[in-house]
């Protein structure tokens, strides 16, 4: 005769954990970095690449800058109605000219000794194809220049938001704070879970004494 063997009651399934809040915080936080580094991703190659150009743009070693070849020139006949501002200028040069300027400066030529009369200088144009002129207010004629840049040197343009127009503007904008969100979302995460005395011996650390100290001098 077989003795029945006795089963022990199958203990009720627990109930799935929740995520925590934490867990939660730190997927969305996560995605959001993936995201805003794809979105910034071209950006950052674009900047990154164009601002080592710049940063070696000077010295025996200096990097090449891209050429800017000069497209001619032209002296223009200014009416006596757009004389009297920098402005009336500008807008005569849009009327008559179709040119639109961009950058409007006013006072002595760079370099030029105190007391030296005011001289305008207007320029326009986009990041390949550029025109600067230059006008001694009150003076009959003005001369304009045209320029015309490469790739390179194009791009170190847009990298100073110069020729970019306002649509550029507002798309280097939307990259500059994907980069901030991307610096503060990185931050916080490597921060996770990690004390005050393990982020200060990381690379995280090292980052901040290395910053700190080329920024004292530099700012001192």
């Amino acid at each position: 005769m077989t003795t029945p063997i006795k089963t022990s009651p199958s203990a009720s399934p627990r109930p799935a954990a929740r995520p925590r809040g934490g867990h939660r915080t730190y997927r969305w936080i996560r995605q959001l970095h993936l995201w805003i580094g794809a979105w910034g991703a071209i950006a950052a190659i674009v900047y990154g690449y164009t601002g080592l150009v710049m940063n070696h743009r000077m010295g025996d070693n200096a990097w090449p800058q891209g050429e800017s070849t000069e497209a001619g020139r032209a002296m223009l006949e200014v009416p006596a109605e757009a004389r009297t501002s920098a402005e009336d200028l500008s807008k005569w040069l849009l009327q008559s000219q179709g040119l639109d300027a961009q950058t409007i400066r006013k006072g002595a030529p760079r370099g030029a000794r105190e007391g030296a009369p005011e001289q305008w200088n207007l320029s326009g144009g986009n990041a390949r194809a550029s025109w600067a002129l230059q006008y001694k207010p009150g003076d009959a004629t003005a001369e304009i220049k045209h320029n015309r840049q490469d790739w390179l040197a194009a791009f170190n343009r847009l990298h100073k938001a110069v020729g970019g127009g306002f649509a550029w503007v507002l798309l280097a904008d939307s990259f500059a704070i994907a980069m901030l969100l991307l610096g503060l979302s990185g931050i916080w995460m490597w921060a996770r879970g990690r004390t005050p005395g393990q982020l200060v011996l990381s690379v995280f650390g090292v980052s901040l004494l290395v910053l700190l100290l080329v920024l004292g001098p530099a700012l001192a």
